[in-house]
């Protein structure tokens, strides 16, 4: 039955049982009318307008849980569907085929989201190896060579030139170890050579140099095997939480973890910082999510104000083939 004359069904059963009750029952109007009459005529009114608008209610339900819906709906969040109404549960033909054009409208963009966001994240790591590439090929050597340079010109120096060259030297390589630091930052060189687990053993471990915090690792020896693109989600994932961990958690430890849990394998980054509101995902919360979206993972994010964040990762490992 169409939307329109399941309104106009609703409304005829109403007004037609007032007409029956006005018919079949002991009730005249007086002219003019008597108080009482005046009493049973508000009431019988009231009555059928709570009805009617009981019984729209029940046949609009469809409509105000696909409304909620599309207020709340997120794409980074996939599988956020309502179920089609059947006949008996208050479902007309056009509210039912709504509902189903809905939801394929959502299976659309979701797909056209993930497929638009691994190009993009692509492009991105593309950008970031050859900007690593060109920081350790030119500024990298560059910055050697003045080293070499200036190592020279401090043997040869007198004794208060030399204290000059020297601190000049040591400001140099600093500077030196800043760059390749960026460039392993920007391109995980060790993920490639020596896997998951020695790429995550050296972040954490940078990390806590650089920061000061207290890192714990519980990494399994020998995970799952993931492909690349996995493996690089799961590294970008620890990184972006850990540098939110230092910049905004004001946190003291910083636990990570990653073990195999069925046919998954789960990430979990835990600090003891001040926690977040779930309203204030920036835009790092965001490119995690999208990062899990292009390895068909899921990432959950608890946090309460005062306990600290707990970011969990699980990720599908590939199953063995037989």
């Amino acid at each position: 039955m169409s939307l329109f004359w399941r309104i106009f069904g609703l409304n005829a059963l109403v007004l037609g049982t007032a007409t029956a009750l006005l018919l079949w029952a002991p009730v005249t109007v007086s002219v003019p009318v008597l108080l009482t009459e005046a009493i049973i005529l508000v009431g019988g009114l009231a009555v059928m307008l709570v009805a009617n608008g009981t019984l729209l209610r029940w046949g609009l339900a469809p409509l105000d849980r696909l409304t909620r819906l599309m207020t709340t709906v997120d794409l980074l969040r996939p599988g956020q569907r309502l179920p089609v109404p059947g006949a008996g549960a208050g479902g007309g033909s056009e509210v039912s085929e709504l509902i189903r054009s809905f939801n394929a409208m959502l299976d659309r963009l979701e797909h056209e989201r993930a497929t638009s966001t691994a190009r993009a994240l692509l492009a991105q790591e593309a950008e970031r190896r050859r900007i690593a590439q060109e920081l350790h090929d030119e500024v990298g050597q560059s910055m050697t060579a003045i080293l070499l340079v200036l190592k020279r010109a401090a043997d040869d120096a007198p004794e208060p030139l030399r204290e000059d060259l020297q601190q000049a030297q040591e400001i140099t390589r600093e500077s030196l170890d800043e760059v390749r630091r960026l460039v392993r930052r920007l391109r995980p060189g060790v993920l490639d050579d020596l896997g998951l687990v020695s790429a995550l053993t050296s972040l954490t471990q940078d990390f806590a140099t650089h920061t000061g915090l207290r890192v714990v690792r519980r990494l399994d020896s020998d995970p799952p095997t993931l492909d690349r693109e996995s493996e690089l989600v799961l590294y970008r994932v620890a990184q972006e939480s850990l540098t939110n961990a230092a910049r905004h958690a004001d946190a003291r430890q910083v636990e990570v973890s990653l073990h195999r849990v069925g046919d998954a394998v789960v990430l979990e980054i835990a600090d003891d910082g001040r926690g977040i509101e779930a309203a204030c995902e920036g835009a790092g919360i965001r490119g995690m999510r999208e990062r899990a979206l292009l390895a068909g993972a899921t990432l959950d994010i608890t946090s309460t104000p005062g306990t600290g964040t707990r970011i969990r990762l699980i990720t599908p490992a590939p199953r063995k083939q037989l």
